[in-house]
């Protein structure tokens, strides 16, 4: 997604809107790991937790209800938090993924 919205932000307000978001929210991370909204465990989709068996989650809101997924792997034998984008998508597969409904 990112790679796609870098080739085209030149084209598309839109584009080059979330690319800037995501830009400026990666610096955010890479200054404070914790800046998201941490998702409580018990609502950490199971899709994320077979895929990407992570233990935390932490989501960031994005322009035009866009979401930004991450979580964090701390290396217990340095002191070390790598931060791991999980996935950037929009609001209708936020929603399904995780179990919202459209009333």
């Amino acid at each position: 997604m990112f790679s796609f919205l870098a080739a085209n932000s030149m084209s598309s307000k839109k584009e080059r809107m979330l690319f800037d978001a995501i830009r400026n929210k990666i610096e955010l991370i890479k200054n404070n790991p914790y800046y998201g909204n941490n998702v409580p465990k018990n609502l950490i989709p199971e899709y994320y937790k077979a895929k990407y068996k992570v233990k935390n989650l932490f989501r960031i809101e994005l322009p035009i209800f866009w979401r930004m997924l991450y979580s964090l792997n701390e290396d217990k034998n340095e002191i070390e938090i790598i931060a791991f984008i999980i996935e950037i998508i929009d609001h209708k597969k936020y929603n399904k993924r995780f179990g919202y409904k459209k009333h």
